[in-house]
């Protein structure tokens, strides 16, 4: 599977450069992205626009990455999403469950607000009360 990697300060941004993801490559993209939960920088933003169709494993398994990264204190945004994978996912009952961004900026703010957020919750002390 052909990616661009692109390291920030706070976050990567992976842009996943293949116009269909496919059952066969789920092992792949599972292993590819599930390593930076091991790394210092672990948030991460899933670049989606070269993306044209993918099938439902393929869903499920951002899907299970996401969930992942949020049970790992980790961010995790699909950004860049074409309408006909939007339309798919939303047929599926799976666009719901992502967190996703129409433009990589928005991703990066949600990741930026989501790593105060954990700064704050780590302090020990509630929010509200």
């Amino acid at each position: 599977m052909q990616v661009k990697i692109d390291t920030k300060q706070k976050f990567h941004v992976i842009t996943l450069q293949e116009p269909q993801i496919t059952a066969n490559m789920t092992d792949e993209l599972a292993a590819g992205l599930g390593r930076y939960l091991q790394n210092d920088v672990k948030n991460l933003v899933v670049n989606v626009s070269a993306v044209e169709g993918m099938d439902l494993a393929a869903a499920e398994t951002l899907v299970s990455l996401q969930q992942r990264f949020y049970e790992g204190n980790a961010s995790f945004v699909i950004c860049g999403m074409q309408p006909a994978v939007e339309s798919f996912l939303d047929g599926e009952g799976l666009l719901d469950v992502l967190n996703c961004t129409p433009t990589e900026s928005e991703a990066w703010d949600i990741v930026q607000m989501e790593e105060i957020e954990r700064e704050l919750l780590d302090d020990g002390e509630p929010l509200f009360e």
